[in-house]
């Protein structure tokens, strides 16, 4: 696509293809990036100025600036997105497929462990999350409970970074397989553990911890070290503390 056309044809294909179960909107340069780089594929990117999204794929992006001048058109995002990001673009790409991410979930030997969020509340919180696991190689970060992983603020707060791993809602039975190692702070002292590549790492809620069923199910209960009378950590910062301590992606320094 080019950015030739008329704003309304534009502005037409932009809200049919938004319309869509299947599309994702990718808000703000960054998104797109990471998205492109991970495989996305992406149907539909919007500027105001297609130039100045070119120049910034120059500068941040050259990998993907074929892709970025290949896909950009001119179009008035404030009519077609509900905040614009200060990076001036968006994009639509496509959800990727559920049967061959839970394939990659249940492969064995899996080398690299799992998020489990049991019932988080916070969009924003379960981006960085995703973020994260990107960052570390984490197989995936799944979600229990009734927030879609999937929500544009999630991706947003995520960076794209949903293309880079497996994200999906699963129930308790659907868990993938591998030891299940819930954080609570009556669990054993992380420091004195070791955590395995083809762990499941499950992070409740900061007002309620993990639920009951949950922490039924563990195989392990795993505590984080933590000052006295400081109730708890931001999610991502648990995510992040663990993911550390498991060691992160091999080969890097």
């Amino acid at each position: 696509m080019s950015e030739y056309g008329s704003p309304g044809e534009i502005a037409r294909q932009w809200e049919e293809a938004a319309g869509r179960q299947e599309l994702v909107l990718l808000d703000g340069f960054h998104a797109l990036k990471h998205a492109l780089r991970f495989g996305a594929d992406v149907r539909m990117v919007v500027a105001d100025d297609p130039d100045g999204v070119r120049g910034l794929a120059r500068e941040l992006a050259p990998d993907v600036e074929a892709d970025v001048v290949r896909l950009v058109r001119r179009a008035s995002l404030k009519e077609l997105v509900a905040r614009v990001h200060p990076t001036g673009v968006a994009a639509l790409a496509v959800r990727p497929d559920g049967a061959e991410g839970r394939a990659r979930l249940d492969a064995r030997p899996r080398t690299a462990p799992i998020v489990v969020l049991d019932n988080p509340r916070n969009l924003g919180n379960v981006g960085a999350v995703v973020r994260l696991a990107a960052g570390f190689g984490a197989t995936g970060v799944l979600t229990r409970g009734d927030l879609d992983p999937w929500h544009p603020n999630v991706v947003r707060a995520g960076a794209g970074l949903h293309y880079a791993t497996t994200v999906d809602r699963v129930e308790l039975e659907t868990l993938p397989p591998g030891p299940l190692y819930a954080l609570d702070p009556e669990g054993e002292d992380i420091r004195a553990l070791t955590l395995p590549d083809d762990a499941l790492l499950a992070f409740g809620s900061e007002r309620h911890g993990i639920s009951p069923e949950l922490r039924a199910r563990a195989d392990h209960l795993v505590s984080l070290p933590m000052r006295p009378q400081v109730s708890s950590y931001n999610l991502a910062t648990s995510v992040a503390m663990t993911l550390f301590h498991w060691g992160g992606p091999k080969g890097t320094h």
